[in-house]
């Protein structure tokens, strides 16, 4: 059995890995634009100087996993072909590719490697007493922020959104905004219209100079999917069945934040426990048995404040908050389980 797995993020990674442990007869290839694994959630620290969000595929695969490096043109009938020409075909594959990001022009994105080695860049060779600016009151946003003000405090951070932590509610969105305050992030609770000659203009008309300013918002996904002739949503995301195929190919599995799954948001806590399901279809159907339905159940979402600080809010089974929620330590663990899905291999409680 041939299966493909295009894209190595999250969702790819934890197909491929799995499908190895799962389906011994498969002969799997990775297809990613770059030779490396990007730890999506750790891109705010690295553009901070805190960690690395990177590491070679080759490290991260089992043995016997294949990759190449490559960005697919188009996937459909059994096949797939680079922009390169090159062609592979599959009896499976795994189309897990993600969101993509689509900054204001004047912005440098934090939510690709490219633009966050352009942040990690710029940030170092700014001067102490420079102002930082972050576009986007979400979880990245807010981790973006809080991570660079607690690594240089020596700059002026400010994160502007429509309503900045309002992914939490109750005491928990108190905590999230008192956490910034702690680092000495000014928040500014209104809308971005331009970015210019170094100035960041409000949907209020006030203004302000920014040395650097940052985008991290998280808009759309890749349009391979509608390239290649595939269903898709109002957002581009691929439309699936209920056991997460395409339902234009049933060769075709689609994960992760590229997939148009009935309730489900961008998060790589969703797109573990969506690969691991597939990939467990594709077992059973592999010997012969009925595939189960997948589930999508939500436990909590999570948000870090430095390398110190983190607040965790639990969810109800559709997303909607509850008041109870943690900090610290306790919040951090909470974020890293639901990201990383157990080791790229095993389940989060957040899904199948």
């Amino acid at each position: 059995m041939k299966v493909v797995v295009v894209g190595a993020g999250y969702a790819g990674m934890l197909a491929a890995n799995r499908i190895a442990k799962k389906v011994k007869t498969a002969q799997i290839t990775v297809i990613n634009p770059r030779p490396d694994f990007v730890e999506r959630v750790r891109l705010h620290q690295q553009i901070a100087g805190t960690a690395v969000a990177a590491a070679p595929l080759a490290s991260m695969l089992r043995d016997g996993i294949a990759s190449r490096v490559g960005t697919v043109d188009r996937i459909g009938d059994g096949s797939l072909v680079l922009d390169d020409g090159a062609s592979f075909d599959f009896d499976y594959a795994f189309l897990a590719v993600g969101s993509t990001v689509r900054p204001m022009p004047g912005t440098v994105p934090v939510g690709t490697w490219e633009g966050a080695e352009r942040a990690r860049v710029a940030l170092a060779a700014l001067p102490a007493g420079s102002t930082v600016t972050v576009i986007g009151g979400g979880a990245t946003g807010v981790e973006t922020a809080a991570e660079v003000a607690e690594a240089r405090p020596d700059l002026q951070v400010r994160i502007v959104g429509s309503s900045v932590g309002r992914d939490f509610s109750h005491r928990a969105f108190q905590r999230v905004r008192s956490g910034l305050e702690r680092l000495g992030v000014a928040v500014v609770d209104d809308g971005v219209t331009a970015v210019a000659d170094g100035v960041v203009r409000l949907r209020s008309g006030a203004g302000f100079a920014s040395d650097l300013t940052l985008w991290a918002i998280v808009s759309g996904v890749p349009d391979l999917a509608a390239r290649s002739g595939l269903e898709v949503d109002a957002e581009g995301r691929a439309v699936v069945d209920a056991y997460l195929r395409s339902v234009d190919d049933e060769r075709i599995f689609v994960v992760g934040d590229c997939a148009a799954v009935p309730g489900a948001r961008f998060a790589c806590a969703l797109a573990t426990p969506q690969a691991a399901h597939a990939v467990d279809t594709l077992a059973r159907l592999s010997e012969g048995r009925q595939p189960e339905p997948y589930s999508l159940r939500y436990l909590a979402r999570a948000v870090t404040l430095g390398r110190k600080d983190a607040v965790g809010q639990f969810t109800r089974a559709d997303d909607s908050l509850r008041r109870a929620y943690v900090t610290g330590r306790t919040a951090a663990v909470i974020k890293e389980l639901a990201s990383r899905g157990g080791k790229y291999g095993a389940r989060t409680g957040t899904g199948a």
